[in-house]
């Protein structure tokens, strides 16, 4: 393996082996390269577990001296109370690593820069910016969350060309194509958990769990203000995950016993009398969800887009029209065409039949102080390995 960006090309492959399992912690690979030929690999398995850096230096042994180590995120350099694993700078420094190549800098406010400082004052060599667009999309999630400690946010949509994500009556029996409904699946699997509104669990009565393709099952989480669409659900009678319902807290207070994988969390209500959704988010970043699917229905999408709370949004329209039925959106505000919300870093990308369109609504709500990756067409950040 030669250059720069094949060696780093391979740490994101690597770091995408961790999707659904390292939460809260980000996706890292790491390879270990001495004269153009690859000493060792690692990448951070799961929450706990050593981060890649550690897991390549372990496989490596006295090999490591005098290579290059690369690194899709700057390496750690803290500790703290919560982390479970030591610095990985002072691993790096022990093994007598030359030079450090490292995608982006970690957004961490104990680390943002420190890793690296930590590493040049040891004599160590540093070069960040390699493969950068591709390590900020693999790590968008982490990057939002750490920054601003609310759930990041992925609204996906699939409507028909007019607009429709379901009948008159109701049904939505498959409006997106296969191949996109094994790439929604693969985007609950990357995800802490997935959520829908009272609507969709009645209308659906959904199960939220992966199956199309390998990965864990996210928390399921149902907004329900007044605990009136329970009744038969999937999500609260097959325990094949955890199960939120979120309600208002005078509906809490009375809420019946529902199972051992269900959990009622009792929220503040809005000026509509519906569960705050800010506060629901508040509740969830303190159980440790640093990121979060919204499946819809209407009702649901529209209150996040209109709070901005949305991240990244996603559209796959089907080529298919309905006339009448049921919008995905409704009433956000916008009184003047010239003050409608645009998305940023848009991809777009063939899916089955359908053609697909994402993007990020808010760049600095989502991003904070990290510049945006730029995206090119026909990369789409939930393919097949994870990496774009």
């Amino acid at each position: 393996m030669t250059g720069d960006d094949a060696c780093m090309a391979r740490a994101l492959e690597l770091a995408a082996l961790g999707t659904g399992t390292t939460s809260p912690n980000p996706l890292v690979g790491a390879v270990i390269v001495r004269d153009n030929t690859v000493i060792s690999e690692g990448w951070h398995e799961a929450y706990g577990k050593p981060h890649a850096e550690a897991a390549a230096l372990q496989a490596a042994g006295t090999a490591a001296a005098g290579a290059t180590l690369y690194c899709n995120l700057e390496p750690c350099c803290h500790r703290t109370p919560e982390k479970k694993t030591p610095p990985c700078t002072d691993r790096i420094i022990e093994a007598g690593i030359a030079r450090v190549v490292f995608a982006v800098h970690d957004p961490n406010p104990h680390v943002a820069g420190l890793g690296q400082k930590t590493l040049e004052k040891a004599g160590i060599t540093t070069t960040v910016g390699v493969c950068a667009d591709r390590a900020l999309l693999l790590n968008e999630p982490f990057i939002a969350w750490i920054q601003r400690g609310i759930p990041y946010v992925h609204l996906k949509i699939a409507q028909t060309l007019d607009g429709r994500i379901a009948a008159r009556d109701g049904s939505a029996d498959w409006i997106s194509s296969e191949p996109s409904r094994a790439a929604v699946h693969r985007m609950r699997a990357r995800y802490d958990a997935v959520l829908v509104g009272a609507a969709t669990l009645q209308a659906d009565n959904p199960s939220l769990t992966v199956r199309h393709v390998a990965g864990r099952n996210p928390v399921r989480i149902v907004v329900d203000t007044h605990l009136r669409h329970l009744e038969g659900a999937r999500i609260i009678s097959d325990g094949a995950a955890e199960t939120i319902v979120a309600c208002s807290e005078e509906a809490a207070r009375s809420a019946p016993a529902l199972g051992p994988s269900v959990t009622v969390i009792g929220c503040k209500t809005d000026k509509t009398g519906r569960v705050d959704l800010t506060c629901l988010f508040g509740h969830l970043s303190a159980r440790g969800i640093s990121s979060v699917l919204a499946e819809g229905g209407g009702a649901l999408a529209t209150s996040l887009i209109a709070e901005g709370l949305v991240d990244r949004l996603t559209v796959f329209t089907n080529p298919s029209i309905m006339g009448s039925g049921v919008s995905w959106l409704s009433e956000i505000g916008v009184e003047r065409a010239g003050d409608r919300p645009r998305l940023h870093g848009v991809i777009h990308a063939r899916s089955g039949d359908d053609m697909v369109m994402s993007g990020l609504l808010d760049v600095k709500r989502t991003y904070g102080t990290m510049d945006a990756p730029r995206v090119g067409e026909d990369v789409l950040p939930w393919n097949e390995t994870g990496v774009v």
